[in-house]
């Protein structure tokens, strides 16, 4: 939703990208007129190819890796017209086997944004460390898998469980798999990847933070994929008395853009703005 995030923050003098991720957005903005972009991310790998992918743009592209909820005006430098969250898991990451993020690519079971610089338990600790009750809930929770019970039972009986392709097929044994269907294992790896970066906790923590960065005028603006972060999304702008919403309802990719990128078929994007007299 490049277009739409542009349209929303093409003016601003200063953006945060909080999910730099390959420079995409970020060199679109510098493209359409923003002067300088703070790059954020906590995978150092994504950070390094951001680097290379908007060297062009010299001291205009600066890069702080750190979570969401680190971010403040001491690491981007005081107030800023704009803030951009792109949330989720991003194409290069999924197609990185070696990740853990996909049960089309066999890997090590991780699924940790900033890999082995991340001291936070992985994939494949809670796979093989929760109770069944535990890991249940979590797939219930985190991934609104209505057979979550069918697969934690199956998780719990196959342990340990040490790579990608071994918990996929775990779970095609467990519910079996449609002909032409989505994979069965989708929802259950989307919910380990959240769990394991703790996705909701960081987001929700981090929201008030980006509308206290932001100048009298500037905008916020997040793309989601999952309702739970939508959710948050919505709340946090509406009960936010410092911003003005600017979209009633999410934004949803154009027919053509989900024909060209997939992945983004689930995306919501929400925008607000600082309101000008807000103390």
């Amino acid at each position: 939703m490049v277009a739409e995030v542009v349209e929303l923050l093409r003016t601003a003098e200063v953006v945060v990208d909080m999910t730099v991720g390959a420079g995409g957005h970020a060199a679109a903005l510098l493209e359409a007129g923003v002067h300088d972009v703070v790059g954020v991310d906590r995978d150092p790998a994504a950070l390094t190819r951001a680097e290379a992918a908007l060297a062009a743009y010299g001291d205009r592209a600066r890069f702080v890796r750190a979570r969401f909820s680190e971010v403040d005006e001491g690491i981007v430098g005081g107030t800023v017209g704009g803030v951009l969250f792109d949330l989720g898991v991003s194409s290069m990451q999924l197609d990185e086997g070696d990740r853990g993020f996909s049960f089309r690519t066999d890997g090590p079971l991780d699924m940790r944004m900033a890999g082995a610089a991340d001291d936070e338990p992985s994939a494949r600790d809670l796979v093989n460390e929760l109770s069944e009750g535990e890991l249940a809930d979590l797939l219930y929770h985190y991934g609104d898998e209505r057979r979550s019970r069918r697969i934690a039972a199956a998780i719990v009986r196959r342990r340990p469980i040490e790579t990608t392709d071994e918990l996929a097929g775990v779970i095609v044994s467990a519910v079996g798999r449609r002909p032409g269907g989505p994979h069965p294992a989708r929802r259950s790896f989307q919910a380990l990847r959240i769990a394991v970066n703790r996705e909701l906790e960081e987001l929700t923590a981090s929201l008030p933070h980006a509308a206290g960065l932001l100048d009298p005028g500037g905008r916020v603006v997040v793309i989601s994929y999952h309702s739970l972060e939508d959710g948050a999304v919505k709340r946090s702008f509406r009960d936010d008395g410092r911003l003005q919403v600017l979209t009633r309802k999410p934004v949803t990719p154009t027919d053509a853009e989900r024909a060209e990128n997939p992945r983004a078929r689930s995306a919501k994007l929400r925008a607000a703005e600082r309101i000008e007299d807000a103390a």
